[in-house]
This record gives structure tokens, C-alpha cells and sequence, in this order.
């Protein structure tokens, strides 16, 4: 390692705290905290600001794979992934994460932005007014759960998200309970960032705008520090989550996440 990327190292490694134990704490992917400051990362270092958007969407989905998978095994071992459900909606979410992918190679970097500002601003407002998915007691047919399927990975692949924000209020609908909706929810991001990660870094192969160490649109360095601390300190906010007052926690969360979407928007 250049002396030059010790202090680029330390940046990563200190965002993958700060995503990890928001993501412990609030129970959202850290894509919604990882990829608006690897936007911001990048722009510090230089990078041409018409990958950076691609960069950090791209990076946020291959940490995910990471993370995920260590969710999702937690999950699996305390029995809360239903299977048949995950089944049903993974075709759809193997097809939409390639498709969000491309969708996001077809935009610029700056339009890509406004979107993600526009569904952060989204985010936000619907944690500050505390609504809930609306529990529900039939369950959707096979086609719809494609189709519901293919939805959530277009929308998480496109801006760089596990799905939870998606996936847990569908399940919910179709009559599952919270902690199997959280932990089947957790299941299917896996998927998404596996697909979407790959198409990422294919889409990008080869563009001579991006920075060194990077494979497409994912960059390593950045990859490798936040994964680094990143699943240790969600088990952190896990922790202060039951200790910490919820509807401030909520509040303060949605501020941020309402300044970040403004910023983009803006």
C-alpha cells in the first residue's frame, strides 16, 4: 500500500463503522449512509465526477454481498427465512438487479443522483412519520411474487440498496411476520448484490475514467474497508438499538437521510 492510500484506508474503514452501526441501529441496509459518502469519498479524491455515481452504487452493492451473507446466515439459523416465499421472488430479483444495473448505465451521473435523492427524500419521510407495512394474512400467487421480485431488485440494484426498505413492508403485506419478514427480507438482498455487484463491475469494464483498483464499477480499497468494520459494528447497533430511545434514534436518522437527499437533489 502507497503511502498516499494510508489516509483513503482510514476514510473506509471509518465509513464502514459508521454504516455498520446505523444499519445495526435502525434496521436499514447500509447502502442508504455508504453510498452517498462514497460519492463524496471519490470527489475528494479526484475521480471523475461521471463514474462516481456508478463507482459508489456499484462498491455499495459488492459490500452488501459481504454483509448479507452474514446476515442472512443469523437469520437462517434462528429459522426466520421463509424459503418457499424466497423461492418464489428470486428469479424476479436475479432479473431486476441486472436490468436496475443497466438502467443505471444508461443515466448520466447526475440524473442517477437526482434519483437517489429523490427516493432517500422518500426514505426519510416515511421513517419520520413512523409508518409501518401493513401486516396482512393471504398470501400473493407466484406471478405476483415475481413480479414483486423483479421490482425490489431493479430498485435496489439501481441505487446500490439491499432491499429491506422494499422487501419488508411486501412481506409484511403477504402475511408474514416481522422477524420473518426481516429475515427472509434479508435473505433476498443477497441475491441483488450478487447480481447487481456483477453487472456493475461488467458494465463498467474498461471505462478509462475510473480510478486504479477498480474492477468496473466497483473499487476495492473502498470495498475491502468497509466490510472490514462494517459487519462487526452492526452487531454494535444491534445492541444500542435496544438501549437507545427509538422514536429519537427514528427521528435523527430521518433528518440525516432527508439533508442527504436534499444535498443530491439540490
Amino acid at each position: 500500500m502507497t503511502e498516499a492510500m494510508v489516509p483513503i484506508m482510514i476514510g473506509y474503514l471509518a465509513l464502514g463503522v459508521l454504516a455498520g452501526t446505523l444499519a445495526g441501529v435502525f434496521g436499514v441496509g447500509g447502502g442508504l449512509i455508504i453510498v452517498p459518502a462514497l460519492v463524496f469519498a471519490f470527489g475528494m479524491q479526484g475521480v471523475d465526477s461521471s463514474v462516481a455515481m456508478h463507482l459508489a452504487i456499484g462498491t455499495s452493492l459488492a459490500t452488501i454481498v459481504v454483509t448479507g451473507a452474514s446476515s442472512t446466515w443469523g437469520h437462517m439459523k434462528k429459522g426466520s427465512v421463509k424459503y418457499g416465499w424466497f423461492l418464489a421472488l428470486l428469479p424476479g430479483l436475479m432479473l431486476g438487479a441486472i436490468v436496475g444495473v443497466f438502467v443505471a448505465g444508461n443515466l448520466t451521473s447526475g440524473l442517477l443522483g437526482t434519483l437517489f435523492g429523490l427516493f432517500v427524500t422518500l426514505v426519510a419521510g416515511k421513517m419520520a412519520l413512523g409508518r409501518g407495512p401493513k401486516p396482512g394474512t393471504v398470501a400473493p400467487g407466484r406471478l405476483a411474487m415475481g413480479v414483486a421480485g423483479g421490482v425490489i431488485g431493479a430498485v435496489s440494484a439501481l441505487f446500490g440498496i439491499g432491499g429491506g426498505t422494499l422487501t419488508i413492508p411486501w412481506l409484511s403485506r403477504a402475511g408474514a411476520r416481522m422477524t420473518e419478514a426481516v429475515g427472509t427480507s434479508a435473505a433476498c438482498g443477497l441475491p441483488i448484490a450478487i447480481f447487481g455487484a456483477l453487472t456493475f463491475m461488467a458494465v463498467g469494464w474498461g471505462n478509462p475514467a475510473l480510478p486504479s483498483w477498480s474492477t468496473g464499477f466497483v473499487s476495492w480499497p473502498a470495498l475491502v474497508g468497509i466490510v472490514l468494520t462494517s459487519v462487526p459494528f452492526a452487531r454494535l447497533g444491534v445492541r444500542l438499538a435496544h438501549v437507545l430511545p427509538a422514536h429519537i434514534l427514528r427521528l435523527a436518522f430521518a433528518t440525516l437521510l432527508a439533508g442527504v437527499g436534499l444535498r443530491f437533489l439540490l
